[in-house]
């Protein structure tokens, strides 16, 4: 039986069972050794969706709920839109673009066969098997398109910043989902080749990389390049449009 906190300060006289005294003090342990809070309860929410997470896929941010809004901005003129996420994890990305825009058909890749098989599992937890579809490969995966929309939240934490981190990142995130230093220059480039005229790329990145990321658009050719603030207000989306 679930309750909640209230429930709880207001019912004191309800009392665990031996069975889930040792439920309790599992979970409290693995949260002692610093495991992601999303992890021990195996669920995190993402804008509107309750997503399962795992120590194969990163936790859904805060921070990269703004770039799903940006997507949705750039697609609420076009009723069936086709959207490719690189680097998918969970499906977070890809399963609030197409939970949030209905006509939206998204192809989500990763390079992770356990990140896909969390990801697999969140579409069928919310019945969007027909609009998200799943490809394992590097970047665009050999997917040729065309697509209205190319959007990614690629690896991009240094390796001497890893140490730095949080424990709960550090020691438990998948590092293949943290670290890298060159994947937005290569998604960018090569985004024309799979995008419409007039397409829009859409990428997160950290706050002191927003600038060169946004001077590396406008070198390749990118228009109305533009870098977008979180909901703390630093900035994090780089975003630009095909000529």
């Amino acid at each position: 039986m679930l309750i909640s906190r209230a429930e709880l300060f207001a019912s004191p006289e309800l009392l665990l069972d031996n069975d889930q005294q040792k439920a309790l003090a599992e979970v409290l342990q693995r949260r002692c050794t610093r495991e992601p809070l999303a992890y021990v309860i195996g669920e995190w929410g993402f804008r509107r969706l309750s997503l399962k997470v795992g120590k194969g896929v990163m936790v859904p941010r805060p921070e990269t709920e703004v770039l799903v809004e940006r997507c949705l901005v750039h697609l609420r003129i076009i009723s069936h839109p086709a959207v490719i996420d690189i680097g998918t994890g969970s499906g977070a990305i890809a399963l609030a673009i197409a939970d949030e825009h209905i006509g939206t058909k998204v192809t989500a890749t990763d390079t992770s066969k356990e990140a896909l098989k969390i990801a697999a599992e969140n579409i069928q937890r919310f019945d969007l098997e027909d609009r998200v579809s799943l490809v394992y490969g590097n970047l665009y995966a050999e997917q040729s398109g065309p697509f209205d929309l190319v959007v990614s939240n690629p690896p991009y934490i240094s390796f001497g910043e890893v140490e730095y981190l949080d424990p709960e990142v550090a020691k438990f995130e998948p590092r293949s989902a943290l670290v890298g230093n060159d994947f937005h220059e290569r998604i960018a480039r090569a985004a024309p080749k799979v995008l419409r005229n007039e397409g829009w790329l859409l990428m997160e990145c950290s706050e002191s990389q927003t600038v060169k990321l946004a001077s590396c658009l406008e070198r390749l050719g990118w228009k109305e390049v533009s870098v977008i603030n979180d909901l703390g207000g630093r900035p994090r989306v780089v975003e630009g449009r095909l000529s």
